[in-house]
């Protein structure tokens, strides 16, 4: 009888423990899928050979865009964030691992120029999340919203930007890597839903840069 007992508790046990770690995985995707409708733009279905691919190297977040991944002559910069708690990331320009930096794409304008800095980050489950490790740094991501700040600073120059826009595109829309003419923009990019296996989406923040008197002004009211 109690041999019996037994068998049925760490049945229920076993159980419990299973439906708990499929919730502990799977709740993030659910809530992101049901929460992504207050972000513009369309969702996308998952691509071919998903599981095969490399999340880790960039140029594989968007497999039609033809930039080269190569070295440029400015090799690095930093970025913080300062709602999601990342300071001094390093953002490498045309790098290649994302477990070591943050990655500008080659080509786009650099920070404080006129033009799109187009920058990649990895994310994994939010409940690992953490901004000092870049193959988790852009977990929460999707958490920030139109005004939260991101700071930049390129060759000795602190630029700040303002979340413009947030929106999904599919892995081969790349007109997200254009560039624009009128301002300064930075725009983040990581695979979603966060933690997801195959990488379906692409989650697009878009921040304009605020003009530094209005920079200053700001500053000084924190302060």
């Amino acid at each position: 009888m109690k041999r019996r007992q037994l068998k049925t508790f760490l049945g229920v046990v076993l159980f419990i423990s299973g439906t708990g770690i499929l919730y502990f995985v799977l709740s993030p995707i659910i809530i992101y899928n049901l929460s992504s409708a207050r972000l513009n733009g369309y969702l996308s279905p998952i691509p071919e050979n998903a599981t095969d691919l490399d999340y880790t190297k960039p140029q594989n977040w968007f497999p039609a865009a033809q930039g080269s991944f190569s070295e440029s002559k400015v090799t690095h910069y930093t970025l913080s964030i300062p709602k999601l708690k990342i300071e001094g990331a390093t953002v490498a320009i045309g790098g290649e691992d994302l477990a070591d930096s943050l990655i500008q794409y080659p080509g786009t304008a650099l920070p404080g120029k006129i033009g799109n800095a187009v920058i990649f980050g990895h994310s994994i489950l939010p409940q690992f999340y953490d901004p000092e490790d870049y193959m988790a740094i852009f977990s929460t991501l999707p958490t920030l919203k139109i005004g939260d700040e991101i700071q930049v600073r390129y060759d000795g120059i602190n630029y700040a930007y303002k979340v413009q826009d947030m929106f999904e595109v599919r892995p081969e829309d790349i007109q997200v890597l254009d560039q624009n003419d009128d301002d300064s923009y930075v725009t983040l990019i990581t695979c979603t839903p966060p933690g997801h296996p195959f990488k379906p989406r692409r989650l697009v923040v878009r921040a304009k840069i605020v003009p530094p008197n209005e920079a200053i002004s700001q500053a000084n009211i924190r302060n």
